[in-house]
């Protein structure tokens, strides 16, 4: 795996939309004093953290989620585990290796496969995706609507940042 900076100056600079680039930063980090050296991952937006996360808030709500599935559905660890990672990533918490290996899966795989990734951190990277073009970023507008409401506020920036209204607004204007 590469680096950071490696990793962000590719995020910032060579996916990243043009209409975006200045506004949106990447921020990821590991505190080499913690145990295991845990850190914390996050997306701003004009120097407003809009999305983040850290290790001890998302091990805190994975393991009492693990457990609550273990005693309410008899689930054993390993099943129990799986179940609450899945949906605490729905939750929008995560940590800093999450962040790393949605980038590693997103730079690995076309723009189609990650704009329907199961991973949404991955889709928010295609949201913001240069190679992401103005004519199938509108025709996502259905689908936004399904999107998790932590996913949908990067679609809407793109659009806003792209110039671009949406169906609604085009309706208002109608009427």
């Amino acid at each position: 795996m590469s680096t950071w900076s490696g990793t962000r100056k590719k995020l910032e600079e060579d996916y990243l939309c043009p209409a975006l680039r200045g506004r949106v930063r990447y921020f990821a980090t590991t505190y080499r004093e913690s145990h295991d050296q845990e850190g914390r991952a996050a997306i701003l937006v004009d120097g407003v953290e809009v999305l983040k996360s850290d290790y001890f808030t998302y091990s805190r709500v994975l393991w009492q989620r693990a457990r609550d599935y273990r005693d309410e559905q008899g689930l054993n660890w390993r099943e129990a585990y799986r179940k609450a990672d899945k949906t605490v990533l729905e939750d929008g918490l995560f940590d800093q290796r999450d962040f790393y290996m949605a980038f590693q899966k997103f730079d690995d795989q076309s723009i189609e496969a990650s704009l329907s990734d199961e991973n949404p951190i991955v889709r928010i990277f295609a949201l913001l995706d240069r190679r992401l073009g103005k004519r199938r970023l509108t025709a996502l507008e259905d689908t936004m609507e399904k999107e998790l409401e932590w996913v949908r506020p990067f679609y809407l920036l793109r659009m806003e940042a792209e110039g671009l209204p949406l169906k609604s607004q085009k309706e208002k204007e109608l009427c």
